[in-house]
């Protein structure tokens, strides 16, 4: 979600509208979510939406846009061509809708509605992208040695979640490149150092 906001504890859903940089778009997409039966929460520093303890939707705002985050957007028929993979060959289902202006939002609020209704449904069917957690978990050396220099951060580290460490593991060991490598290590410091997970933002 937003970043700099994700790096903050958020106490409340009206504290994170109101420090965002879009609070009109983010009241009216709260209140279509509401409006579909979801409850309401906070999760990863951001307002999240649940039907039955399932997460449906998030929303969250950036500078440019603000945006619905469908959890297993990946299963909506979307046939009006709304959502994106913000991140191709990483994110498997979360999907986004980015709204430009609140007009935009204004003028979508019946489909916006449809989109959350359609993923409800999916929901109480059961259809959802299922995890595999088993996967072994493969820390590459660089960010093995990088820990080690400095107990603080390496038991930060080890205070994530198994699939938290697995995304900085991953994006670690795919540069290909020694000095990309640096660049990344060096990127993801103060994220561990604060307990913030690569991904946070778009959760």
């Amino acid at each position: 979600m937003n970043q700099i906001m994700a790096m903050e504890q958020i106490r409340s859903i009206e504290e994170y509208i109101e420090k965002s940089p879009r609070a009109d778009e983010l009241k009216l997409l709260r209140k279509v979510a509401i409006d579909s039966g979801l409850e309401e929460t906070i999760k990863w520093s951001s307002p999240v939406y649940t039907y039955q303890g399932k997460n449906i939707i998030g929303i969250g705002a950036f500078k440019a846009y603000s945006g619905i985050w469908f959890y297993q957007g990946v299963y909506l028929k979307d046939e009006q061509a709304k959502l994106i993979n913000a991140q191709e060959g990483k994110t498997k289902a979360l999907r986004q809708w980015r709204f430009f202006s609140i007009k935009e939002i204004k003028e979508s609020l019946d489909l916006i509605k449809a989109y959350i209704l359609e993923a409800i449904d999916n929901q109480e069917a059961g259809i959802e992208l299922k995890v595999n957690r088993q996967k072994p978990l493969i820390i590459p050396k660089e960010l093995i040695n990088f820990l080690q220099k400095n107990p603080d951060l390496k038991e930060s580290f080890e205070s994530f979640s198994k699939s938290k460490q697995r995304e900085f593991a991953v994006y670690i060991a795919e540069a290909k490149r020694p000095e990309t490598k640096e660049k990344r290590l060096e990127k993801i410091k103060p994220l561990i150092s604060k307990g913030i997970g690569l991904h946070d933002k778009y959760r």
